[in-house]
């Protein structure tokens, strides 16, 4: 099997290696050998871990999952030339990533936290003659869209990366309202799962208006609580949530 080399042990990292894990062999490079170990547990197969300090990445295929902000610092504790280098960090440019970081090649990803389930939409960009790969790689977690500027996949960041927490919190306000009428917590939760379960299917071939329009009946209950949501300005901050998204990516 192929390796897969992941430069950075946290949250994103484990979603991403758990997807990869039955189709690569991994390989995962951090700060301290604990920290390692417990990406190792977490993960439930044997890989290889190596010290970030002067880590050879040279004719490596090289996930790079560290902080945004740790950019420089981690790129002058490796040596050797990557064969590519696939970047899930929000914000980073390309052209930043091959300053610091020898390599032949760079694609930015966007991959979320589903990608541990291998059901992540993950946006791709960068380098072209790496495409076929980063869409083999990370198709290996779910499905991957390939755009063409960094300002697009910055926008999708806020959209598909983010996505998840901003569904969270409507599905727990959802769960809250029920229990707030009434519903015993256990009731709400597994109501809510459900809901999301069939929402999910179905929004993959129905447009969301039509959606909208087949559960609201006139004077239903359906209207009325759409209604409260409007009046909320729900659609007016989830346009925000996108938009202010969007911009924090830009300062990264």
């Amino acid at each position: 099997m192929q390796t897969i080399t992941f430069i950075g042990n946290g949250n994103m990292g484990l979603s991403i290696a758990q997807g990869l894990k039955e189709k690569y062999n991994i390989e995962v490079v951090g700060r301290e050998m604990s920290k390692l170990d417990a990406f190792e547990k977490a993960l439930e197969v044997k890989i290889d871990k190596y010290l970030l300090k002067d880590f050879d990445m040279s004719e490596k295929t090289i996930l790079l999952c560290v902080k945004p902000a740790n950019v420089e610092e981690v790129s002058k504790l490796l040596k050797g030339k990557a064969e590519v280098i696939f970047s899930v960090l929000a914000g980073t440019p390309v052209e930043k990533l091959k300053k610091h970081f020898k390599t032949k090649a760079v694609v930015r990803t966007m991959p979320n936290l589903a990608a541990s389930v291998k059901a992540s939409m993950t946006t791709l960009t960068g380098d072209v003659k790496f495409r076929k790969k980063a869409e083999e790689l990370l198709g290996a977690v779910g499905t991957t869209l390939w755009l063409n500027t960094e300002k697009e996949i910055d926008i999708a960041t806020a959209l598909a990366g983010s996505g998840p927490a901003y569904l969270a919190l409507i599905a727990e306000a959802l769960a809250d309202g029920a229990v707030k009428q009434g519903l015993k917590r256990e009731d709400a939760m597994a109501a809510m799962r459900g809901l999301f379960a069939g929402f999910g299917i179905l929004i993959q071939e129905v447009h969301p208006a039509l959606l909208k329009d087949g559960v609201m009946s006139p004077g239903g209950t359906t209207a009325a609580g759409y209604a409260a949501l409007e009046e909320g300005n729900v659609r007016a901050s989830c346009m925000d949530a996108i938009e202010e998204a969007y911009e924090r990516a830009k300062t990264l």
